[in-house]
């Protein structure tokens, strides 16, 4: 068995939720991950502080909504998972909570950089890159160019093959639009996204049901996470990953306390738990192929490799801004959606 020096602060952390497990009640948790790894956090915290939890799952910007519309009445005590954008707007907002876990000093520098950036009221939790997956299948049968760009994806052979979210319900693709943006320019940025949506053939609410259609045969190319896509891959579908040539956008995903929590010590527990090692070494056992940010949990050998990806500087303090996604997602609802397909 490998120890390290995290093991006696998760112990010591691991005496404390038993100790306060007796006086625990329970913990209403908004998750915005994938299903199956909602279910396995919460059925796991369940076991290790005896603290009674009922989650529930939703994309990242249909929870930031619930939260707003309950902002008078909180009924969430913490919200796991998601774009870390909508994270920071909540923050901004100041419909989470400031706190700052006794366990941040084994967190990479980028985690802590997305606390710091938000007034310690949400923090990072792992992280992934954005791009896109095909399916191999429909591409041959359909006589179509492998796509390796941003670009490609706007040929008029991929009409009807494509497939995203939509931005105002979905994290990932509200990074896909502040990506473009970041990359192209705006006004550039703009013209690629009404190029795309002639091609497009639906838009989701979900950022990683793009590629599960994919894999299912329903779409050839689903924009997303490319940890998602990898995903679909390691299911045994036939998708092939794509980094896209130009540079792409990535994702800190976030975990925040909902201020005004009903729990607000349960909450405190389960963040505190969430950031240990142990806590996120479960994304192994759903094939969840995030990044993680403790520096002592483990990452998958067949999650994408950050250090080879063309990475852009993202501006997670502008696109994370309330202003800015209001203004993004009326530009792209006025001059894009509205369009013929």
């Amino acid at each position: 068995m490998k120890l390290n020096n995290h093991v006696f602060g998760v112990s010591l952390m691991a005496m404390t939720l038993s100790a306060g497990a007796a006086a625990a009640d329970k913990l209403t948790f908004y998750c915005s991950a994938q299903e199956e790894w909602c279910q396995l956090m919460a059925r796991s915290f369940e076991e290790t502080s005896g603290i009674d939890v009922d989650m529930t799952r939703k994309s990242s910007g249909e929870t930031f909504a619930q939260i707003r519309a309950e902002a008078s009445n909180p009924k969430g005590d913490v919200w796991w998972g998601g774009t870390g954008d909508p994270h920071l707007q909540a923050a901004e907002e100041g419909l989470t909570a400031e706190y700052i876990s006794p366990m941040r000093d084994q967190l990479h520098p980028w985690a802590i950089s997305q606390a710091e950036s938000a007034g310690n009221r949400t923090i990072g939790i792992y992280s992934g890159a954005l791009g896109y997956g095909y399916n191999n299948d429909l591409l041959a049968a359909n006589n179509l160019p492998e796509p390796a760009c941003w670009a490609d994806l706007l040929k008029p052979e991929f009409k009807g093959h494509v497939q995203m979210a939509n931005p105002n319900s979905s994290g990932t693709a509200y990074t896909t639009l502040a990506s473009i943006v970041q990359i192209f320019g705006e006004d550039e940025g703009f013209e690629f996204m009404k190029g795309l949506h002639a091609n497009i053939n639906q838009y989701t609410k979900s950022g990683s049901a793009p590629i599960k259609a994919a894999g299912r045969g329903e779409t050839t190319i689903g924009i997303v996470f490319m940890h998602d896509a990898v995903a679909q891959a390691v299911a045994g579908f036939p998708i092939t990953v794509v980094a896209p040539c130009e540079g792409t956008g990535y994702e800190i995903g976030s975990m925040s306390i909902v201020d005004g929590a009903r729990n607000m010590d349960e909450a405190k527990q389960f963040y505190d738990w969430a950031l240990s090692a142990e806590a996120q070494n479960l994304a192994l056992q759903v094939n969840a192929f995030q990044v993680p940010s403790n520096t002592g949990a483990q990452t998958s050998d067949k999650a994408p490799d950050m250090a080879t990806i063309k990475l852009i500087d993202y501006d997670f303090v502008k696109y994370g801004s309330s202003d800015e996604r209001k203004r993004l997602l009326q530009k792209w609802d006025e001059e894009v959606s509205v369009l013929p397909q």
